[in-house]
């Protein structure tokens, strides 16, 4: 097969974030005034374009790359390196992001004489919403004010439209005197023989009359909220190394990806945005999601992000937001199209996977750390989420969670696959609401075990036994009202008519994860995710490929979600179907090796991996980092090990599995309760693995999974 290397995701932009800011920018880093570029803080453009001329002429650069995830440096050539004696200069442009933004110019000047350029700087800010930024489409508009006040050396451009406060205050320091005029800053430089000069550009924000300062020039991590939570993650996440550069690669990008990722909340300081340039907000199932899925990299960003959801629970009933009390926030947004009221994300809440993942993610919390002190003080926030499953989540009382929309701008989907047209029947029809989802019933069953766990080991023992026995007779009534066994897989879903949806399709692998599949059926189930028609070579579609509705590069519709790789290949190690795991997990450490920095994209298409198509391609509005993709390169990692944590015991249960591709791997800093280890697997012939471990003392009990398939 033709070798493909070093793709990129949206290869015509350089993005970097920190906290509720992004910078955008072509990939020379300038911001030349086209959409989605710009600098956004708060999912608000305050900078449209910035054009810089030196003597009369834009300076391209020619060596542009981000720095530490914050930060961007580029150089452009100014005078002729070749012309002798030597008149070369160049301009170095740094930028540091952080609640404003800093743009550093430096002209370096390797002339035995002094040189002497005129610069002009024209800053303009349009104000748009991230949304609109990305699909070009302007909800809301609005005048933009100019004013220049000589004496603080300051333009403030305001946003002149009712219901919002936002403008952005441009300010130059420098040696030289700055003007303003017709619309630019203007000053006139020099530059001592072989010396330098040095402009500052400070671009802040000031939001409902709170200004946003720039941060400082330096590449070091500065001191703010969303600083402080990359340098936490930076110490703590787990390393790998192995013999396969490929995994090892991977595993790199992905730790060093969610490292840069925290929102900096004050309540979840490490938990992650969901992925870069699109979105950077509050997503409660995604961030829950990443933080799972990479437990096994460090437990801090799941604490982080289930207090963040914690924080965020609905108050009343609110049909435009579709809150309901008890119910956990979707997603948050603060840009001007939610504020002003155009659509509900502000504060939106139609989601119905992301209380049950909050109860099972506490659950495996528990699990991993120990930690009963986090747990109780989470403990409210378990019993409000079950009081709205139970009064809200299954209106008509069948035994199965079913969503619906309320708000006229709400998700139709509320389910894991939130797309308008993902749930479609066999005839490729998009089946109406109310729609109770196969994995919607997997996680509330997990939810149910994991809560009985959490509620017994912190003193309530039949609320714990209650609920467990609920989750049994939840498994029962699963399998007889959604499995197809001419199928030999379950229903995508029941209808509004409660009769089975019967499009293949990739939730079954979600149902293995948690363990409602029953034993006697997971061998069909995991062939039925591995057959042509849904593994693509590179990971499981999300819809069958035979399917009428199926489109390669849809959203759900077929193609390939790294982060469902993850937790169906934690579903294949649960039921021991050891080789459809491989198949899996060779697909997906490939698909990374294609990508820059071995770095997965949020979703990839549905083509299959043939000589005809040397590379998936990926979803066309793909982020890239992306947490949720980011940790299933950990999840994959965990699924190979069988890994499963004891804390409360100190102790870990494993059943590695290495393929013969994989020979062996090292992590370094694995934390389990107070415990941290070093853990080294090493593939043996006949494919059984060693296992040692080194640090603290942890007890390593080699055992198969409790539903592994004899």
């Amino acid at each position: 097969m033709t070798t493909v290397r070093n793709l990129r995701v949206r290869p015509d932009l350089r993005y970097v974030a920190s906290g509720w800011s992004t910078l955008v920018t072509d990939v020379r880093g300038r911001i030349g005034g086209t959409d989605p570029q710009g600098f956004f803080a708060h999912n608000t453009r305050v900078l449209s374009r910035e054009r810089i001329t030196v003597d009369g002429r834009e300076p391209v650069p020619f060596a542009t790359g981000n720095v530490q995830g914050h930060a961007q440096l580029s150089y452009a050539e100014l005078g002729d390196g070749e012309e002798l004696p030597a008149r070369a200069a160049y301009l170095r442009t740094e930028r540091f992001v952080g609640p404003g933004l800093r743009t550093r110019l430096t002209v370096l000047s390797y002339a035995a004489r002094p040189l002497r350029f005129r610069l002009e700087i024209r800053v303009a800010a349009d104000f748009a919403d991230t949304s609109e930024a990305e699909t070009g489409r302007r909800l809301q508009v609005g005048d933009v004010g100019a004013g220049w006040d000589p004496a603080a050396g300051e333009l403030r451009l305001t946003y002149l439209r009712d219901g919002l406060d936002r403008a952005v205050a441009v300010r130059i320091r420098a040696d030289a005197p700055v003007a303003y005029e017709d619309d630019a800053f203007h000053l006139d430089l020099a530059v001592p023989p072989r010396g330098e000069a040095r402009v500052e550009l400070l671009v802040e924000p000031v939001f409902d009359g709170t200004r946003l300062a720039a941060p400082p020039a330096t590449f070091a991590e500065p001191d703010d909220g969303a600083a402080r939570g990359r340098a936490r993650l930076a110490g703590e996440l787990a390393r790998l190394s192995s013999s396969n550069f490929d995994v090892t690669a991977a595993w790199r990008c992905a730790v060093d990806d969610l490292a840069v990722l925290p929102l900096g909340e004050p309540a979840g300081p490490t938990a992650p945005i969901a992925g870069l340039p699109v979105y950077q907000e509050i997503f409660g199932r995604d961030t829950m999601t990443a933080s799972w899925q990479a437990l096994l990299a460090g437990p801090t960003m799941l604490a982080d992000s289930l207090r963040l959801n914690a924080a965020h629970l609905g108050r009343r009933l609110d049909d435009w937001r579709d809150e309901e009390p008890g119910k956990p926030l979707h997603e948050a947004r603060q840009g001007p199209v939610s504020v002003l009221g155009l659509n509900p994300f502000d504060a939106y809440y139609g989601d119905w996977s992301t209380a049950p993942d909050f109860l099972v993610y506490l659950g495996q919390y528990l699990a991993w750390t120990g930690d009963l002190d986090t747990v109780r003080e989470l403990l409210p926030t378990a019993g409000r989420a079950l009081r709205w499953i139970e009064r809200y989540g299954d209106p008509d009382g069948d035994g199965f969670l079913e969503y619906h929309c309320r708000s006229r701008a709400g998700l139709k989907n509320q389910g894991w696959k939130d797309s308008d047209t993902a749930i479609v029947d066999e005839d490729g029809r998009v089946v109406p609401n109310p729609i109770a989802t196969s994995e919607l019933q997997a996680y509330w069953y997990a939810a149910l075990r994991h809560a009985a766990a959490v509620f017994t080991l912190t003193g309530h023992p039949a609320r714990g036994a209650a609920l467990l026995a609920r989750a049994r007779a939840l498994r029962r009534r699963f399998h007889r009202a959604y499995w197809l066994p001419d199928r030999g897989c379950y229903a995508m879903a029941l209808g509004p008519d409660k009769r089975p949806v019967r499009s293949t399709n990739s939730n079954d692998g979600h149902l293995l994860t948690t363990g409602i599949v029953p034993a006697r059926s997971a061998a069909r189930v995991a062939d039925r995710l591995l057959a042509p028609d849904m593994f693509s070579g590179w990971g499981v579609r999300t819809l069958s490929a035979e399917h009428p509705a199926y489109n390669p590069f849809s959203y759900h519709r077929g193609s390939v979600w790294p982060v469902e790789a993850g937790t169906i290949g934690l579903g294949l190690a649960r039921y021991g179907c050891w080789a459809h795991l491989h198949r899996l997990a060779e697909g997906m450490f490939a698909a990374a090796a294609l990508f820059d920095e071995h770095r997965l994209p949020e979703v990839l298409s549905g083509l299959p991996r043939d000589p005809g198509h040397p590379h998936p391609g990926v979803y066309p509005n793909s982020c890239s980092p992306q947490a949720w993709s980011a940790s299933a390169v950990v999840a994959l990692v965990q699924a190979l090990l069988a890994l499963r944590p004891a804390a409360p015991l100190r102790t870990i249960f494993v059943d590695p599995h290495l393929p013969e591709w994989l020979p062996d791997l090292r992590l370094e800093g694995v934390r389990v309760g107070r415990a941290t280890v070093d853990l080294t697997v090493r593939r043996r012939r006949g494919g059984r693995a060693s296992v040692r471990t080194r640090g603290d003392r942890l007890v390593v009990v080699r055992r198969a999974p409790r539903q592994a398939i004899a």
